[in-house]
């Protein structure tokens, strides 16, 4: 009978899983969140940092790697060897050891300047720029946007114009509790395409510019965990040709006039009548000025909705409305206990704010 190798099925799965790895790396078509193909100015800059850091990084790594293979092999015990004899012990060689002192300082030297200047050059607020307020919230997005664009309000669907840098000032919220000494949780704000990453402290703020050369949604989220729906909680960049950014503003900036259709005045109704509007703001609608929750004034033109992760039809909402925890653990938003009826008619109005 033929005796199997001990090991050997270990080393046969490790093949295994390394080749799926590898394969797994060679992905092709459209990635959303590629941050080694940037879209922006500030994604190119921080691109062009990678490219000079990553070969001196895989040259260290085979440089160090090799060497100490060497060793392993050359110097590795052997079956003749006798046990009783010790290695010969050599004293420290000064040569030696100022080289392998002197080219890590030399190699960490040629990466820290470039590096050091582009954590400067980018953390300095660009002329002219577009200024947006950023709040991250659980598990949501809100941008406030600057006078010069109408004091505009949303939430998870950043619109800005391309070829124009967007001056970001971030700041993080979070759940409130019992505690005094809770005042929120951290988040991370990353659109690969057009910008590293910016941790979002509560209580500090934060600032980054980002920047997209040409039109489309340029997908992001939230980078660092802050609680139950923390994957749940994306966003996305609109990219907009300046004068179609222009429009969007115009026409984002006015009130929300009411609505006209039966079913949608009945929702309208319930919407004050109910707890929506001690959270929700809609521009134009009195008494609904509140900011816990999104700003609703434009909810229908949003392509998605609960943290940019359902698409906002009719029959999502409805869902929404009906059970928000069964779509979104962890969710803010309360279950209202509301009838077929009552959600129907929210629906309606909800589809008309655009």
């Amino acid at each position: 009978m033929r005796l199997r190798r001990p090991g050997a099925g270990w080393r046969r799965w490790a093949l295994v899983v390394t080749a799926a790895l590898v394969l797994a790396g060679c992905a092709t078509g459209e990635l959303p969140q590629n941050t080694l193909a940037p879209e922006g100015r500030i994604a190119r800059v921080e691109d062009n940092l990678w490219n000079l850091v990553f070969p001196i990084a895989v040259a260290v790594f085979f440089l160090v790697q090799g060497l100490l293979l060497y060793a392993l092999l050359r110097y590795r015990a052997r079956p003749d060897d006798d046990p009783s004899v010790l290695p010969r012990q050599v004293a420290g060689n000064t040569r030696l050891e100022v080289l392998w002192t002197l080219i890590p300082a030399l190699i960490l030297a040629a990466i820290a300047v470039p590096t050091v200047k582009t954590i400067f050059d980018l953390s300095q607020k660009p002329a002219s720029p577009l200024e947006v307020r950023v709040i991250g919230k659980q598990y949501w997005w809100e941008f406030e946007y600057s006078d010069e664009a109408g004091n505009i309000v949303t939430a998870n669907e950043l619109y800005i114009p391309t070829g124009r840098p967007v001056f970001l000032t971030l700041e993080a919220t979070g759940q409130v509790t019992d505690d005094p000494s809770s005042i929120g949780v951290i988040h991370s704000f990353w659109v690969p395409k057009l910008a590293g990453k910016q941790d979002l402290i509560p209580g500090h703020q934060r600032t980054m510019t980002i920047e997209a050369e040409k039109p489309g949604s340029y997908s992001g989220q939230c980078a660092e965990f802050c609680g139950l729906s923390h994957a749940n909680m994306r966003f996305a960049v609109v990219a907009l040709e300046p004068a179609e950014f222009d429009a969007w503003v115009e026409e984002h900036a006015s009130p929300q006039p009411p609505p006209q259709d039966e079913l949608a005045a009945r929702g309208a109704e319930l919407f004050t009548s109910r707890t929506c509007i001690a959270c929700h703001a809609i521009n134009g609608y009195e008494g609904a000025e509140a900011r816990v929750g999104p700003n609703l004034t434009y909810f229908a033109d949003r392509a998605k909705f609960a943290g940019y992760i359902l698409e906002t039809t009719p029959e999502n909402v409805a869902a929404w409305l009906e059970d928000p925890q069964a779509l979104k653990p962890g969710a803010q938003m309360p279950d209202l206990q509301l009838s077929d009826e009552d959600i129907e008619a929210l629906v309606a109005y909800l589809q008309t704010l655009k």
